[in-house]
């Protein structure tokens, strides 16, 4: 693929990945880009090919993250609505960096969607799971691998109670997918950065540092 690197960010809900990211893309507008994913579910009212109203959810595998989903509040997703033999047939021939199944419906992130981002000169940023990365890693994608931790598990649990926004179960469910994440990000080689996120503004630093010439490269090619 040519065009910027694409960045693959992996790390467990409540370790920061939105705050950094937000904060990236408010410093440097204009380099970011997001991909449109694909979906078998049928269109919901007002809902049109390419342009979704709702946010795939987290953790289901290579999944784009949506830039509403960072600055602001509201969510919103793009969406190509496709039948699921038609994904199906895409996914066995090897035209999807990563699928996944929710409620039924499949989900997935073509290789073409990326190569649209990076035709426009813009790094296109993906949001994964460990098993997405695992499974990118097969691809000829050749992202910028990131992970993003907190410094323990119990401070996460503290964050993750903190936003009051999900019941006992949900939570005990997102606790034990991030202690599996957080062993699996110390395999070697894994990873070109793993950012333990016990300070933002050092975490922001770090997150830039290893993007920072990518980012040049898009405004250079701007001017």
């Amino acid at each position: 693929m040519s065009g910027p690197r694409p960045v693959v960010l992996s790390g467990p809900s409540g370790a920061g990945k939105s705050t950094l990211l937000k904060r990236l893309m408010k410093e440097y507008e204009g380099v970011f880009g997001f991909s449109v994913s694909h979906t078998t579910r049928n269109p919901r009212p007002g809902e049109e090919d390419g342009k979704g109203l709702n946010c795939l959810p987290m953790l289901l595998g290579a999944t784009l993250l949506p830039v509403a989903d960072i600055l602001s509040s509201e969510t919103s997703e793009d969406y190509h609505f496709v039948t699921r033999e038609k994904m199906q047939e895409g996914i066995d021939n090897g035209e999807f960096i990563e699928n996944a199944e929710f409620s039924g419906n499949m989900y997935g992130t073509s290789k073409s969607s990326i190569e649209d981002v990076q035709a426009q000169n813009l790094i296109c940023i993906l949001d994964v799971d460990i098993q997405g990365v695992k499974n990118i890693k097969k691809t000829d994608l050749n992202p910028i691998y990131i992970s993003i931790q907190p410094p323990s598990m119990e401070i996460l649990e503290k964050r993750l109670r903190d936003r009051q926004t999900e019941s006992e179960d949900s939570l005990q469910k997102r606790l034990e997918a991030a202690r599996i994440d957080m062993e699996l990000s110390k395999e070697p080689g894994v990873f070109d950065l793993v950012i333990i996120n016990d300070d933002l503004e050092e975490a922001y630093e770090k997150l830039k540092s290893v993007l920072i010439e990518e980012i040049e490269k898009v405004q250079d090619a701007k001017k």
